[in-house]
């Protein structure tokens, strides 16, 4: 028999019967790639039944991020430290694990204003990846350290590996890279227990969902887990960074008439302003919600609430403390 010569999932070079022996041996042993007997004939099922019986699999996921929480505020305080040093949060996986990263790094922009570039998102293969699949580009953990190297890493860097399996070679490449090389935090995201990726990073948090409805389909229960989870990082790190006031996104960026509108709304729940006072403010301070709200609470002057707040290093309360100060 003649055998193809190709990549295999660690990244390296072996004969295919080989290479689709081991990686076959490797998914039977995941959780995630388990197949439900019980489950076999769901397509014989109605639709509504389908959908029960789906919806009745998502609704375990939120227990498992639950037996989690205590790794995942870890990573988190670990996260923002470095953040607050001037580091960047860098999620780092392939297909839908990727896609999910490049989601969430995509939405810091509009609801946190964070900097260009402050909060990343890596998928395996590049931008083109996120809509058509790039064969081979997950199996290369020398494509993951090359997309780190772009980003010109450094040690106050935060890199988050995402994969399901928690075997995928980019993501575990990408998390080796930035820990060994660059002495950056790494955070490993999978949902089977004992992984690699756990294993190869700082912080590894381990969501076990369970096998999925179809068989080996991650976008599913854990899609929704990792969905969850980079939504916990990015939003509590923004939290500890002072980019909210209470539950208020006082740092969100008005690009559009919705988030004008949203931003006038915050204003005035912040500060219980009427509204000619809150567009007063606004306008007072080039529409920044948060320097508004220190005019209306601080009683202070747009440009000395813009000082107050750079002194403060973008922290709205402290800034209030010093207004009432002077």
């Amino acid at each position: 028999m003649t055998t193809t010569t190709g990549a295999n999932h660690d990244g390296n070079t072996s004969h295919g019967n080989t290479s689709h022996g081991g990686l076959r041996a490797q998914l039977d042993t995941l959780t995630t790639e388990a197949f439900r007997p019980e489950l076999a004939e769901i397509d014989m099922l109605s639709t509504e039944e389908i959908a029960r019986t789906m919806n009745g699999e998502d609704a375990t996921v939120p227990a498992a991020v639950a037996a989690r929480v205590p790794e995942i505020a870890a990573a988190i305080d670990a996260t923002a430290e470095r953040m607050a040093r001037g580091g960047r949060l860098v999620y780092a996986g392939a297909g839908s694990a990727g896609r999910t990263g490049v989601m969430d790094a995509s939405e810091c922009p509009p609801t946190f204003n964070t900097a260009p570039g402050q909060v990343v998102g890596l998928i395996a293969g590049g931008p083109s990846a996120m809509v058509t699949s790039v064969e081979g580009a997950e199996d290369s953990k020398e494509l993951a350290a090359a997309d780190l190297d772009a980003l010109g890493l450094t040690s106050d860097d935060v890199v988050v590996g995402v994969s399901a399996s928690g075997r995928t070679p980019y993501a575990i490449g990408a998390v080796e890279h930035a820990r060994h090389t660059y002495g950056a935090l790494t955070i490993g995201l999978s949902c089977n227990a004992g992984s690699a990726l756990a294993a190869a990073a700082d912080h590894g948090i381990e969501v076990v969902v369970g096998p999925e409805l179809l068989t080996g389909s991650t976008r599913l229960k854990s899609g929704t887990a990792q969905k969850l989870v980079l939504n916990m990082i990015s939003t509590i790190t923004m939290i500890r960074l002072g980019k909210t006031y209470g539950n208020l996104m006082v740092d969100v960026r008005a690009s559009n008439e919705k988030l004008r509108a949203r931003s006038r709304r915050i204003v005035a729940l912040a500060t219980g302003a009427d509204d000619d006072e809150v567009e007063a403010a606004l306008t007072a301070t080039g529409g920044e919600v948060k320097n508004a709200i220190l005019v209306v609470l601080g009683g202070v002057d747009g440009a000395t609430s813009a000082r107050l707040l750079d002194e403060s290093r973008g922290g709205l309360r402290a800034a209030l403390t010093a207004a009432r100060a002077e």
